[in-house]
């Protein structure tokens, strides 16, 4: 069994990774940490874990290696859409993965950093990447900036409460726009909205810099 610790700020992503994990039987997630701080003390606790971090958790990359290497395990740093990633490998981690990598693609990476292999990339075919780029363009330009809004809102871990105080308007109006965000983008819920988001990199860094023009004004 693959013991997995899962480091990430961003709650919709963790869970999304959690929740594709944990569908598979040789991994077991045994812990989650949203703030930096708590990463160390729990590759302390469970000894011989894959662990799996995001750089937006600005954590020193060479002590977390570190830590990894001395208490059994792997690391497996989560990088930002678009961010350079030589440097990680540099500072000795064993796999590098994007957020708009693809559960199947995720599961490999994890799979193989977990049984020891290194120098592990989650990257697909440059087809399949402006396949994606192209569908994130397409649905993007489809939605209305009220939508987005709540879009980026979503995949910073936002409730529809948090959302409609943000926006200055009620919680029913919010369920209103995202049922018609569910239709444009053909899922279900507000985890395969997160999700899809964070897969298609021109929706996701549209989202991106909204949600950081939010967090400015809040």
């Amino acid at each position: 069994m693959n013991k997995i610790i899962l480091a990430d700020n961003q709650a919709i992503f963790r869970a999304g990774t959690a929740k594709i994990l944990a569908m598979e039987d040789d991994f077991r997630i045994i812990a989650q940490c949203a703030e930096p701080e708590r990463l160390l003390p729990a590759m302390d606790t469970f000894r011989g874990a894959t662990i799996i971090f995001a750089s937006a958790l600005k954590l020193p990359i060479l002590q977390v290696v570190e830590k990894a290497r001395n208490t059994c395990g792997h690391a497996l740093l989560v990088a930002e859409i678009g961010e350079p990633v030589q440097s990680y490998f540099d500072a000795g981690v064993d796999g590098v993965m994007h957020r708009s990598v693809s559960g199947s693609a995720l599961i490999d990476c994890v799979r193989r950093v977990a049984r020891g292999e290194s120098d592990i990339r989650a990257c697909g075919p440059e087809d399949l990447i402006l396949e994606e780029d192209s569908v994130g363009a397409r649905v993007r330009d489809r939605l209305t900036p009220k939508e987005m809004k709540i879009v980026a809102l979503i995949i910073q871990g936002c409730k529809n409460k948090e959302i409609a105080m943000r926006l200055g308007t009620t919680e029913q109006v919010i369920k209103n726009y995202l049922r018609s965000v569910y239709d444009k983008t053909g899922v279900s819920d507000r985890l395969e909205l997160a999700l899809f988001t964070i897969h298609h990199r021109m929706l996701a860094e549209a989202a991106t810099a909204i949600g950081n023009v939010l967090m400015d004004i809040h």
